[in-house]
């Protein structure tokens, strides 16, 4: 029995796994540039964010319905919830989708038939998480939030991803006080290529509530004191960070140095399928990478849940805790 732990920085788009991707490819008529899924997976080696985000949007191509989305978001509910995954909040990206001519609803419908039967099904409550690209354009963001407006009733928040460099946060201010506006929960990618002033900017521009990813506040003491001050939950992602080649190995990742200066970290997969690790890989590899202890482990665990978007079911965050507290590793 794995530990219960909460997701919160997960594409469901990155949980695509090469043998749904051929699966769904065959269904959709959709050729795919490559031999077989062997080939497939020699093709997940990445130099950083950019050469991933092509190889990411490529096989979007696959996703065309709304029973491909729910299969995809089934196959990942399946894997995190023998990780020990026990509440996911799930980012998707409308704006790669609709580009393709495939519609918010097709999207939302497709996912929303796996999440509101994850509970049931997996034990794995849900929430959605609509992301902005960041790379597209400011008015293209705006765009896609009113495009959402119909199926706000399954959407909690907004997130901002993609390419960060030569992006930043105060690019979408505007649709980030149009969704506060709506009464949506906002985060954003910030410091994983970006500086530390990128995390700033999200606090103070976005006004977001969590921070995804964060790694680059070491580099600023301030930032460092802030967060910890104000309890502001950061979204690592460990093995995704090696993937990319913004830490080098994981022996150095810094989620020790991060813990011992107080910050509110989180461990997730981000996009598991490319990066080698879905939740529960990613805690097993810094348990024995960076040589973490049990109870930071159960911190980490813990900080899961206290950073999660449940303030609307304060009992099942309480029981999450429970049973974190409640855990005996073997």
């Amino acid at each position: 029995m794995p530990l219960p732990k909460a997701e919160l920085h997960l594409h469901i788009e990155g949980t695509l796994e090469p043998e749904l991707a051929f699966e769904l490819a065959a269904r959709n008529g959709v050729e795919l540039p490559y031999a077989d899924t062997d080939e497939l997976r020699k093709a997940y080696q990445f130099e950083d964010l950019q050469s991933f985000l092509n190889l990411y949007y490529e096989l979007m191509a696959v996703l065309r319905t709304e029973r491909d989305f729910e299969d995809l978001a089934n196959a990942y509910l399946a894997r995190a919830a023998a990780q020990g995954v026990r509440h996911a909040e799930i980012f998707f990206d409308p704006q790669a989708h609709i580009a393709r001519g495939v519609g918010m609803g097709t999207v939302v419908d497709g996912l929303w038939r796996a999440l509101g039967a994850s509970e049931a099904k997996h034990g794995v409550s849900t929430q959605l998480i609509l992301c902005f690209l960041r790379d597209e354009s400011a008015e293209s963001a705006l765009e896609t939030l009113d495009a959402a407006k119909p199926y706000l009733d399954r959407i909690v928040g907004v997130g901002l991803d993609s390419a960060e460099v030569g992006h930043p946060p105060v690019k979408f201010r505007e649709v980030y006080e149009a969704a506060a506006a709506l009464g949506l929960r906002r985060v954003a990618h910030a410091g994983e290529e970006g500086p530390p002033e990128y995390i700033t900017q999200a606090l103070d521009v976005l006004g977001v509530e969590r921070i995804d990813h964060g790694l680059r506040c070491m580099e600023s003491p301030e930032l460092v004191a802030r967060l910890v001050r104000d309890r502001v939950p950061l979204t690592l992602c460990p093995l995704s960070n090696v993937r990319l080649r913004t830490v080098d190995v994981l022996a150095d990742h810094p989620l020790p140095a991060m813990l011992d200066a107080g910050l509110l970290c989180t461990v997730n997969s981000d996009d598991p399928a490319y990066f080698g690790g879905y939740a529960g890989d990613n805690f097993d590899a810094v348990r024995s990478a960076l040589d973490l202890g049990e109870e930071r482990l159960r911190e980490l665990a813990r900080n899961s849940f206290v950073a999660s978007f449940l303030e609307h079911d304060e009992e099942r965050r309480q029981r999450y805790l429970a049973e974190v507290e409640s855990y005996e590793f073997s």
